[in-house]
């Protein structure tokens, strides 16, 4: 009798801490993805890119999540954020859409080899690894259907005349992409590492303070 009622409240208390937990795991998810829209208004211009295309570090909260909770968490913030800063875009949602896969191919990548490799040198390799699978990503998910979309609003042309105003020696939009799209990813994606680094360490117990795992 002693015994199961000695279960019974262990269940009860692991049915707390369950609730707990996933109540703190939708409330960070829910900062995170905040955070990001917040940060995605916040971008700029870069020197050596065509004027439609600008740099953020909203993928930087989605990191975060990918590396407390797992690679979902990342993928909800990535998608929470595109879908809140739609509204206020007038680019169709092709931007969005664009800035999603991406986020995809940075954070995935990265919440899958840390949650293997949960320790200094997995944080390295996993935030490396998403960087890279993003660059290449970038190259692929633009060509063959960011920018097809693109030229319903801006043709091909125009689109290839602004990477030639910045460097004539471009030829195509696939050779644009390769030189500037995919250092400019690879630049995007480094920032947020590096950011990733400096504020992770102090940040992750509080994000973790409650999770039952």
């Amino acid at each position: 009798m002693t015994t199961a009622g000695k279960t019974v409240n262990v269940t009860k208390h692991s049915g707390r801490v369950s609730n707990r937990g996933n109540v703190k795991k939708t409330t960070t998810t829910a900062m995170l993805a905040a955070i990001a829209v917040i940060l995605m208004y916040m971008e700029i211009p870069v020197p050596f890119m065509p004027g439609f295309i600008k740099l953020d570090i909203s993928d930087l909260p989605a990191l975060f999540g990918s590396f407390v909770y797992g690679p979902i968490c990342g993928v909800t913030i990535c998608l929470v954020k595109n879908v809140l800063h739609s509204f206020a875009t007038n680019t169709a949602f092709v931007g969005e859409i664009s800035n999603f896969i991406l986020g995809c191919a940075f954070v995935v990548p990265a919440g899958l080899i840390y949650k293997l490799h949960s320790n200094k040198k997995g944080a390295i390799i996993a935030s490396l690894t998403g960087t890279v699978a993003m660059a290449a990503l970038s190259i692929v998910s633009n060509y063959f259907f960011v920018y097809p979309i693109y030229y319903h609003f801006m043709s091909k042309e125009m689109i290839l005349k602004a990477y030639q105003a910045i460097f004539p020696g471009v030829k195509s939009i696939l050779q644009s992409l390769i030189v500037f799209n995919v250092p400019f990813t690879l630049l995007k994606g480094l920032i947020c590492v590096a950011l990733a680094w400096i504020l992770y360490v102090p940040l992750a117990p509080i994000l973790r303070n409650g999770d039952n795992r």
